[in-house]
């Protein structure tokens, strides 16, 4: 039976596509796109200049695979402290992830993009992450269009919002190409919410402008009301970026950037800008409980400040690259609560990446990263902190094929004694292969 039922599905999606296939060129080079592979990598937003032209609709399949083996080790307090007992964990291979990209030009300057999760950690199976469409021409006659859009782009869909510069850099899924790391952030901000983008890009100065549903999904659902928080509504996010970036000789590019991020009420606690990843952390279990589940603490490693009914966030970044070196810093700034609680909490964070890129197009590299997140959390009376330190190496042994290995140390502190995560800390490596396209 579910042989058939896939067989029906499969001829199904052939009878819709067909004709589509039919007509359309699928090509490798789609104007106006960022590239699943090694071409991808230290591109933020997406260039107004290309040379590639439009010549009918053109599909362009992609995607992302990624298989990592954990050699971790974790402890907590507990027998001394705590009496909660830590997930027991060896060294194994982790859940291959999969990503699926499809790129369209749909007519000239616009594209349409639509990405799966096809296997991760927190689903298993597959899984929209979301899609867009990205206008940098309108098909619209007259020379004022033309002069607009020569410096202006416009995306809208449900989409990853361009909060910060440090989502261009992170593993998402099974794509994991741009990150010289195996994980992202302690604090991850990435989120999918449904809206609209507009940029505007002139000799190496960038602003944009967007406005969401401020949720990770649609919701028509009414707001709950609780005795700390009578506030019956849903209002949109807003957030804005600022940034100017350079290549100031062949060897030297400087890029500055400034995001902020606000939602001052995101219905029954819906805001998930620290908690939108819905693949899961690249760090399977550690500091998780012993009756726990790869799915359901599907985000160790991480830390989420849980501010989900009101948030005003800014990050603010820099990244440098002379020749083969690169430096990435982060700082970042947020304050919110949930829709249970009266006050709003702030949670600081600061990282420092560096890269050094060498060999022959520089196929190889290595790299340092530092990451130190501290505040207030729900329900814990005093600030905490988590603080990471990783050394990390890789080889490209193609254009699409990247081998990498990492060294980790993660330390937690200030967590109140009935906190799994009292005195705990992890450390080991990690090593992962992947594939981009």
């Amino acid at each position: 039976m579910r042989y058939n039922s896939w067989l029906i599905k499969a001829l199904l999606i052939t009878a819709c596509c067909g004709p589509v296939a039919l007509m359309a060129q699928f090509s490798d080079s789609i104007a106006y796109m960022r590239y699943n592979d090694k071409r991808g990598i230290n591109v933020f937003e997406t260039p107004k200049e290309t040379s590639i032209q439009y010549t009918g609709l053109k599909v362009r399949f992609g995607g992302g695979f990624t298989q990592t083996f954990q050699g971790l080790k974790h402890e907590n307090s507990y027998g001394k402290n705590t009496t909660i007992k830590l997930y027991n964990i060896t060294p194994g291979f982790n859940t291959a992830e999969a990503n699926l990209t499809m790129d369209v030009a749909l007519a000239d300057g616009i594209r349409l993009n639509l990405t799966s999760y096809l296997s991760s950690r927190h689903h298993n199976e597959t899984w929209v992450k979301g899609g867009y469409i990205q206008f940098d021409k309108l098909p619209l006659k007259g020379k004022i269009f033309d002069d607009i859009m020569k410096v202006t782009t416009i995306k809208v869909g449900h989409m990853e919002i361009n909060y910060g510069d440090q989502h261009f850099r992170r593993s998402d899924g099974g794509h994991t190409f741009y990150n010289p790391f195996i994980e992202n952030y302690i604090m991850d901000a990435f989120s999918t919410e449904i809206g609209g983008e507009v940029y505007v890009q002139k000799n190496g100065f960038i602003g944009m402008a967007g406005v969401t549903n401020g949720l990770i999904k649609g919701n028509v659902d009414t707001v709950k009301i609780t005795d700390q928080d009578q506030v019956q509504h849903k209002s949109p996010s807003v957030y804005f970026k600022g940034a100017f970036d350079r290549q100031i000789t062949n060897n030297v590019r400087v890029r500055l950037a400034a995001s902020y991020y606000h939602n001052g009420s995101a219905g029954t606690n819906g805001n998930t800008l620290y908690g939108g990843d819905r693949t899961g952390s690249n760090y399977f279990m550690v500091l998780e409980p012993a009756s726990g589940s790869y799915s359901t603490n599907a985000f160790s490693g991480r830390l989420n400040p849980g501010f989900t009914k009101k948030i005003d966030a800014t990050q603010f970044n820099a990244f440098l690259k002379v020749y083969g070196l690169e430096v990435f810093g982060t700082y970042e700034k947020a304050r919110g609560r949930t829709n249970s609680e009266t006050w709003s909490r702030k949670m600081n964070q600061f990282a420092i990446d560096g890269v050094y890129r060498f060999g022959q197009n520089e196929n190889l590299f290595i790299g340092g990263r530092y990451n130190y997140v501290k505040g207030r959390l729900q329900d814990i009376d005093n600030e905490v902190s988590v603080e990471r330190l990783v050394g990390s190496a890789g080889w490209f042994v193609t254009r699409n094929v990247m081998l990498k290995g990492e060294y980790v140390t993660q330390k937690y502190f200030n967590f109140p004694s009935n906190d799994i995560r009292n005195e705990g800390k992890f450390h080991g490596y990690m090593i992962a292969a992947s594939v981009g396209f």
